[in-house]
């Protein structure tokens, strides 16, 4: 198959990339190689794949790639909670001008094979959760007040008392709480409307907290994981929001890449959502913890600080894409974190 990766130069693009080369695909690259995302051209890019330097804003440079394209890999986007309200711009045109132009060129093409997008766990908001009185519920975004009192946990919505957190499907209700995840949900529903109307089989994989080599280093919009390593590589101690219990999934970028050839290569192609995680949910205190502990460094502070944007547990049930995409995570958490202690990163 000829597979076009937008954002192929990226920290899960670039994964995909070398899975697919290796597999015997002949692959396209479509990356803007952006300032803020490359400081420079990263050596890791795979000489076997064919690179077109252009922005997924531009028609022109989508038309450059796609021709004799089977399957298009979206993983193009600016990513992170963001650092504030100023962003809004940047991630609306990246994210879903970008989306909204390439869907534009593939009806322009006559594209008709299948698209896979690069979607967010981040469009759940709030995970699942259940009230002991009230059963499945749905709180609503935390109060600052309460925050600012240490009071993490979002209460029942009905009857206040303190909710277990559970494994949210694919079929939640989607509930954006920041910027990016806005952007997210709203590529989903651009991709779900192109293939609705032409045809083309559109699945979006929900990543969730993705970790692991290349990941990006020193900037507002890498993830915690990246974020509590360079602490530890300056000899500081990881600082920990709230009080390090927030609940989520960390799933390795190898296990990522494996989802998104799944998706990409399997006979039959899976339609909408699916999750993509490891099914073994950990906190963000353990994550801390386990990467001090591998690199040696000082024990983690938590801090009790938090950010609006955030919610408090997320965490993924991993059945969809065992059953539909045949996908189950294999690098268990400890030795992610082993080999992400030390791995290289990319500077930015």
């Amino acid at each position: 198959m000829r597979i076009l990766v937008t954002g192929g130069l990226g920290f899960i693009g670039s994964h995909l990339v070398d899975r697919l080369v290796a597999d015997g695909h002949d692959v396209a690259v479509l990356d803007s190689l952006a300032p803020h995302v490359h400081a420079t051209a990263p050596a890791y890019a795979n000489p076997a794949a064919t690179y077109v330097e252009g922005d997924v804003r531009d028609p022109d440079a989508w038309r450059q790639v796609l021709p004799g394209v089977d399957a298009v890999s979206h993983q193009a986007a600016r990513v992170g909670l963001g650092v504030s309200p100023a962003d809004v711009r940047g991630y609306v045109e990246d994210n879903d001008v970008g989306t909204a132009v390439g869907l534009w060129c593939l009806h322009e093409a006559g594209f008709a094979g299948r698209l896979v997008l690069a979607s967010s766990m981040v469009v759940y908001g709030e995970g699942a959760y259940r009230c002991a009185e009230h059963g499945p519920v749905r709180p609503g975004p935390r109060r600052r007040e309460a925050l600012d009192a240490g009071d993490f946990e979002p209460p029942c919505p009905t009857c206040g008392r303190r909710l277990e957190p559970a494994l949210v499907d694919e079929d939640a209700p989607l509930d954006p709480r920041n910027t990016y995840a806005a952007t997210k949900l709203h590529q989903e529903h651009l991709a779900a409307v192109f293939g609705r109307e032409t045809g083309v089989p559109v699945i979006a994989l929900r990543y969730h907290n993705v970790y692991g080599p290349r990941m990006p280093r020193d900037t507002p919009y890498a993830g915690v994981a990246a974020i509590f390593r360079s602490a530890l590589e300056r000899g500081e101690a990881p600082q920990v929001f709230e009080d390090g219990g927030q609940r989520r999934d960390f799933v390795h970028v190898a296990d990522v890449a494996a989802a998104n050839v799944a998706a990409l290569t399997q006979a039959e192609p899976l339609v909408g959502a699916c999750n993509v995680a490891s099914g073994h949910p950990h906190t963000v205190g353990d994550l801390a913890h386990a990467l001090a502990a591998a690199m040696g460094g000082p024990t983690p502070v938590t801090t009790g600080a938090y950010r609006l944007g955030d919610v408090r547990h997320v965490t993924a049930s991993p059945a969809r894409a065992a059953e539909q995409l045949g996908f189950r995570a294999a690098i268990p958490f400890a030795d992610g974190v082993t080999e992400f202690a030390t791995a290289a990163l990319r500077d930015a």
